[in-house]
């Protein structure tokens, strides 16, 4: 017994010991694994962009040749933030940060990007995506309005949108193109916001992030939220308290469902549940 205790005696020290001179190693190591490399991304809630307000001093939408009008409420494009990209790695630090987040999702990268992608391609592929998006935008605006008895041909229209890219925010430059073209105030005050790309004939096709941009409009004060009908299964479910989600597949529906809720009557429109519809 007493070998016993005295083994036991030493070891104790010999813990205390070790404990105490490698303690300032631990943390110096602790710290070079933290800001190690990753190969995720972590993916987030973004800035969101009044199409109908300004970037710093300029129109987020400048059309110029045609008469344009104030709209009182608010038309809010979408966004992520994706940390990890081709070229700027994310550090473990941020990954567990984005683990621990409950608004964030982190992901192999190779889930966003191709493995040979470079940081330049990003760069150019999302500028490329942006401009695409913005003459979509201009050219379903004037089509649309064409209809409707406003002739824009001789108009030039320019969108300034800071320094985000991606295509996704297609059907929100066109709603703004069109409320900032149209003497009433379509929103009727309200805070709208959504996302989704726009193609031939008004379609409106399906984004990523749906979910992580529901969050930023909400955060940000919409109560109303555009989500494209493709992306209604990921959306389903996952919509932020005070946010009702509507799906909309065409130009013309979402242009529709702004006029309702400008006017207070948005509760009838449907969601993106199966045959939902607000009570």
């Amino acid at each position: 017994m007493a070998h016993l205790k005295d083994s036991k005696h030493r070891t104790g020290r010999s813990r205390h010991h070790f404990t105490f001179r490698s303690w300032p190693v631990f943390v110096l190591v602790c710290i070079i694994v933290l800001f190690l490399p990753t190969s995720f991304s972590i993916e987030s809630p973004g800035p969101t962009l009044n199409v109908l307000g300004k970037v710093g001093k300029k129109d987020v939408i400048e059309l110029s040749g045609v008469r344009t009008h104030r709209d009182s409420g608010k038309l809010l494009m979408t966004t992520v933030n994706i940390n990890g990209v081709p070229g700027q790695p994310a550090f473990v630090w941020e990954a567990i940060g984005g683990w621990i987040s409950p608004s964030a999702a982190v992901l192999p990268q190779e889930v966003f990007f191709p493995p040979s992608q470079s940081s330049q391609q990003f760069d150019h592929e999302q500028k490329q995506e942006m401009t695409g998006a913005q003459s979509s935008a201009t050219q379903q605006a004037i089509d649309f309005l064409r209809h409707r008895g406003y002739h824009l041909s001789a108009s030039h229209v320019h969108v300034t949108a800071g320094d985000i890219g991606g295509p996704s925010a297609g059907l929100m430059f066109t709603l703004g193109i069109i409320d900032k073209v149209t003497p009433q105030s379509e929103t009727g005050g309200q805070t709208i916001a959504g996302t989704g790309t726009i193609q031939a004939r008004g379609k409106v096709g399906v984004i990523g992030g749906v979910t992580k941009k529901m969050l930023a409009a909400r955060r940000d004060g919409a109560h109303w939220f555009f989500v494209p009908a493709g992306n209604c299964a990921e959306a389903a479910g996952h919509v932020p308290n005070g946010l009702h989600e509507i799906r909309v597949s065409t130009l013309a529906q979402a242009y529709h469902d702004v006029e309702l809720i400008g006017r207070n009557e948005g509760n009838q429109l449907p969601g993106c549940a199966i045959n939902a519809h607000r009570r």
